[in-house]
């Protein structure tokens, strides 16, 4: 393991625990409502932190594109995580409930924007600092190692031995902020060779749209990913299906969150590895198995009505596990498909067409409401079967590397 490999590593493993700590759609909404923000604050939380943090990647690329060495932006980007994470468990420890809700949401969004230029740099930097063959397993085995401490967290909330108090998620927020600090400090070493032909990069609109009319690889990628991303939307639709046992639904969260977390640590490393052996057979693998796994929960659901919370939790984890495939997947094939010097421009391309379709997935929501949670399972089953078809489009991008360990 050489040194950029561990300073990747530590790195990311530090920022994906703060992460954890400081999930929007469990942690905040869970801190907003004790303190007694509004609703309409609690329902902002997602969207600013999925909007935030990946349509404002094509208006950065164009700023990493041109820069020679590109980790700062990375270390920035968690560092400025870090203070909109610590101001945040301030506002929710001093100020009064709504004020502190509005000072939230908008740190909120500062933190996502700040995301925004990690993402798009991340990439990049990763496939000009670590070897084809390991890219995966660096993501994969912070992934795994940031669980286990989400998990710790999650039991000792759960037992009690943590009072869920807003002080105390409080502390975990500020805690995360640390984590992100210490992430960038750590990034910041990290020895980045120049990218010499920075200067000559075409940062214009249509210079940055290229890949799309020019690129048929990147094609079938931005479809294999926006079709997959049913196995993000689907966990709240799975819960719904137990709204109507006392024991299943929202109220049941420790042990959904656990499923989450324990289905996280057992898969992150093994869809990594799998992923820097074939990203393309990675990301069939997981449209697979979201599908048959969001269908038989939307098959079970109508011929049986509301299902038990340890059925749900079982639909939780079996998805979070396509989940997690899909998110190494794409990640490992984006940084090792042929981008001619130009990863940042492809990362942050695709994460704002991404970025739209996230916020177009609201309309799920208005369908669940008229035809039932079922329904838009079956749905979201559909684009997870779709998602095979384009991803067997891909080329194998690791085959050079699969030959070299042959030959050895």
């Amino acid at each position: 393991m050489n040194r950029p490999y561990r300073i990747h590593l530590a790195s990311l493993t530090l920022t994906k625990m703060a992460d954890g700590l400081i999930d929007p759609k469990l942690v905040l909404a869970w801190l907003l409502n004790a303190i007694g923000a509004s609703g309409v604050l609690i329902g902002l939380l997602v969207p600013v932190r999925e909007a935030g943090a990946l349509l404002p990647q094509l208006l950065l690329a164009r700023v990493i594109q041109r820069t020679h060495i590109r980790k700062y932006f990375w270390a920035m980007g968690a560092a400025v995580q870090g203070l909109a994470a610590l101001g945040m468990a301030a506002a929710a420890a001093f100020l009064p409930g709504t004020v502190a809700g509005w000072v939230i949401v908008a740190l909120l969004a500062v933190l996502a924007v700040a995301r925004a230029a990690c993402s798009a740099s991340y990439k990049d930097i990763l496939g000009r600092t670590v070897e084809k063959g390991a890219r995966g397993k660096v993501s994969g085995s912070a992934g795994t190692m940031a669980a286990i401490a989400v998990f710790a967290f999650a039991i000792l909330l759960s037992l009690g031995w943590l009072p869920r108090e807003p002080l105390v998620i409080s502390g975990a927020i500020a805690l995360a902020g640390c984590l992100w600090l210490l992430g960038a400090a750590t990034f910041s070493t990290l020895n980045e060779p120049s990218d010499d032909s920075a200067s000559e990069a075409d940062v214009s609109i249509a210079g940055l749209m290229r890949p799309l009319r020019e690129d048929a690889e990147f094609r079938y990628y931005i479809a294999t990913r926006a079709q997959l991303i049913s196995t993000a939307l689907a966990p709240p639709f799975l819960v719904m299906l137990g709204s109507g046992v006392g024991d299943a639904g929202f109220g049941n969260l420790g042990l959904l969150v656990l499923a989450s977390s324990i289905a996280s640590i057992a898969s992150s490393y093994v869809w990594g590895a799998l992923s820097d052996w074939s990203s393309r057979q990675t990301l069939v693998l997981a449209g697979a198995l979201s599908g048959v796994t969001l269908t038989a929960a939307a098959a079970f659901g109508l011929l049986v009505g509301a299902e038990s919370g340890l059925l749900i939790a079982a639909y939780v984890f079996v998805s979070q596990i396509a989940y997690q495939g899909a998110r190494a997947g794409r990640k490992t094939h984006l940084t090792d498909m042929d981008s001619d010097g130009h990863k940042s421009v492809y990362t942050a391309l695709s994460n704002t067409l991404i970025g739209v379709l996230l916020l177009l997935g609201g309309i799920l929501g208005a369908i669940s409401d008229v035809a039932g949670a079922e329904t838009v399972l079956l749905i979201l089953a559909g684009l997870s079967f779709s998602a095979i078809l384009s991803a067997y489009q891909l080329s194998e991008v690791q085959a050079d590397v699969r030959e070299d360990s042959a030959a050895s």
